[in-house]
């Protein structure tokens, strides 16, 4: 369960809506661009800004020319992610083009981010007299001291928080310095890279015509948001992956099923960037910055099928992991009442712990912290939701690690594997301390509308906003009061699809989340609906399809379901709670015989929040509570999380009041 946060409604701007129509105006201003010359930034960038405003960018093209023309050996130092390894292939790719003696370094994994001391020495004992990095290098301090005391010359491209003291190096790169005065600083690694080509080559046109589209992915890749250059350089990048202009990601597409000629922001993030990243992730990234580099068809084919079956791998591995984490929770249901989840494993893969950290944040709606262990080293990821500042909080237990780094929604660390249990009280601690009430992940809509003004008309209006991805999300609407007209099942049943009306129209809804068999909107009732949406043409004929992220019955009361949920916690954690909720906590008999009624009837499919959602007026503590009660006394089963809870026939009648937990709540409240 999610809070549902809906933008205000927008104040009227005559000056938009004349421009831009009532609903795509509406909707700018609700997104913060409520004047023309806001709607110029967003919509018109159609260049990148002059690279040489960039800090050190004359004495990084001039070090690299120099080194061209005196034939010096060149090493690109790059990273195994997206971002690092399409910002590699790049200036790679460029110099070779250029006749320049260079090669590449992307360090496994194992050997952690950035620069470090092993591969540098081989890489000297090879010969190179420049290392350029990409996507790292701004906090190698150490190293860089290295490259120096060796005679080799080092120039910094990266786009991470600088130190309060930049490594020594000959030109150092980065939006994000002090002294910087470019205007737009939101590039990523290969973003920050494409502008080093342009002052390399001194024609931005040609540079985007041979490397937007790697500029794109890594992009989309880290994240960035589509806003000003991001905006233009994603939007270029597409052009150049609609006509194929690179064999590797063709491939890379075809073997994802999207044809490149109709390719989006979004299928490349779904797409290219999870097979890119399953190279570093589960092998070594020069995998992938090979396919980028292919300059044969049987090349490429034969490297993308690599990472098509390194990205099956990384599934079967997070699904591994996954399995794992659920089997520790049931077996200590108490981790998940806390105020966040930390769990660790042995062996579970470092290169897919964040991405299953994500999945446990979505599925429990609560911050993450999840630890893989290995030769006595645990290496841990965070995920984190708004309100909740996953650095500050390993920043609080930063005497417990070696290592640590990230920003408020994400973060890595490690520490030795003995000492896990200790920063698991630490972080407790430090949520007891800082968050009394923990904030609720929210999920948010631009703006609510019915269908009757979603027309095909209004809905095409919004392809004027792609590139949609991060910053720039696809709009997503909230549909209040929609009454459900027909429901049908979806590919076996793992999908739903539905139909509601709401201002007189009707729009077909598909749900690409909820399984049919848990799609509990009874034909007739009311709903409350958030969706994207998009144009379906089917011979011929364009209509307007939802696709629904949430629904929920019209009359739900979420601040009370929130509230009923954090007291249930409490009260699993041995804080207790007022004594004058007693009432809406400790079920009476008359509430019991109900909830185990519903149970009995459902037959164990329902989660407790979904029969609290469509099981009428029952405060979801008071359910949690019976649950709970009705499965210490053994007439029913319940996973950790109570998604399942299945009634366990008895043969004689049990008091749950003389002993056990309702005695006990009994005891404490009345």
């Amino acid at each position: 369960m999610k809070k549902w946060i809906t933008a205000a409604a927008p104040v009227k701007s005559a000056e938009m809506e004349r421009e831009f129509g009532d609903f795509l105006g509406r909707l700018l201003v609700g997104r913060g661009i409520y004047d023309m010359e806001k709607a110029q930034e967003f919509f018109a960038c159609s260049s990148l800004g002059d690279p040489f405003q960039l800090r050190d960018m004359d004495r990084a093209v001039e070090i690299i020319r120099d080194a061209l023309d005196e034939g010096r050996k060149i090493t690109v130092f790059g990273d195994y992610d997206c971002d690092g390894v399409t910002a590699t292939v790049m200036l790679y790719g460029y110099l070779e083009a250029m006749g320049a003696e260079v090669d590449y370094y992307i360090p496994d994994r194992s050997e952690g981010y950035g620069m470090n001391i092993p591969a540098l020495e081989r890489i000297v004992a090879e010969g190179t007299e420049l290392v350029i990095t990409v996507d790292n290098g701004i906090s190698a301090i150490e190293e860089a001291q290295f490259l120096h005391e060796q005679g080799v010359e080092l120039v910094i491209t990266d786009h991470h928080q600088p130190p309060q003291d930049i490594p020594i190096c000959g030109a150092c790169v980065d939006p994000h310095r002090a002294d910087d005065i470019s205007p737009y600083k939101q590039l990523c690694g290969a973003g920050v890279v494409l502008k080093l080509l342009c002052a390399l080559e001194e024609d931005e046109e040609f540079v985007m015509e041979q490397y937007a589209e790697l500029a794109a992915i890594g992009t989309i890749g880290d994240v960035m948001p589509l806003t000003g250059e991001n905006r233009y350089i994603v939007r270029r990048g597409l052009e150049n992956i609609q006509s194929c202009q690179n064999l590797g990601i063709e491939r890379l597409l075809r073997s994802a099923g999207v044809a490149p000629e109709s390719a989006t922001s979004n299928a490349i993030a779904y797409s290219v960037c999870p097979r890119i990243n399953a190279a570093g992730r589960m092998a070594g990234a020069d995998t992938a910055a090979r396919l980028l580099l292919a300059d044969s068809p049987e090349t490429a084919s034969l490297l993308a099928e690599q990472l098509e079956q390194l990205n099956t791998c990384r599934r079967s591995a997070e699904t591994l992991v996954l399995r794992e984490v659920t089997a520790k929770l049931e077996t200590d249901p108490k981790l998940l009442t806390q105020r966040v989840l930390v769990i660790s494993g042995e062996g579970w893969h470092h290169g897919i712990i964040g991405i299953v950290g994500a999945k446990l944040m979505e599925r429990y709606g609560k911050p993450v912290f999840i630890i893989g262990t290995e030769n006595g080293e645990g290496r841990g990821s965070a995920r984190g939701i708004d309100g909740f500042s996953i650095y500050k909080a390993l920043e609080a237990c930063s005497d417990l690690l070696t290592k640590f780094g990230g920003h408020p929604k994400a973060g890595g660390f490690s520490l030795p594997a003995d000492r896990i249990e200790e920063f698991r009280s630490r972080i407790y601690e430090y949520c007891r301390t800082n968050y009394a009430k923990m904030p609720v992940y929210m999920v948010s809509a631009d703006m609510e509308t019915n269908c009757r003004e979603l027309t095909s008309e209004n809905v095409e209006l919004l392809s004027r906003l792609e590139p949609f991805g991060e910053g720039n999300r696809q709009p997503v609407f909230l549909l209040k009061n929609c009454t459900v007209r027909s429901k049908r099942a979806l590919k076996d049943g793992k999908f739903t699809s539905f139909e509601v009306q709401s201002g007189g129209a009707v729009l077909k809804a598909l749900s690409f989340r909820i399984p049919f068999a848990e799609f509990y909107a009874e034909i007739g009732s009311s709903v409350d609906i958030l969706a994207a949406a998009e144009i379906n043409e089917y011979n011929g004929v364009r209509s307007v399809n939802l696709k629904v992220q949430e629904v929920r019955p019209s009359d739900f009361n979420e601040e009370r379901f929130f509230a009923a949920k954090r007291v249930y916690e409490e009260i699993s954690r041995g804080e207790g709670c007022d004594s004058r909720l007693a009432p809406r906590v400790i079920p009476d008999r008359e509430a019991l015989k109900g909830i185990y009624d519903a149970a009995r009837r459902d037959g164990g499919r329902m989660s407790a929040e979904d029969m609290c959602v469509y099981g009428g007026d029952i405060n979801y503590c008071m359910l949690r509570i019976a649950l709970d009660a009705f499965a210490e006394a053994g007439m029913l089963q319940l996973t950790a999380d109570a998604g399942r809870c299945s009634v366990v026939p008895v043969k004689e009648k049990r008091d749950l009041f003389a002993q056990g937990l309702l005695a006990r709540l009994k005891a404490e409240l009345i």
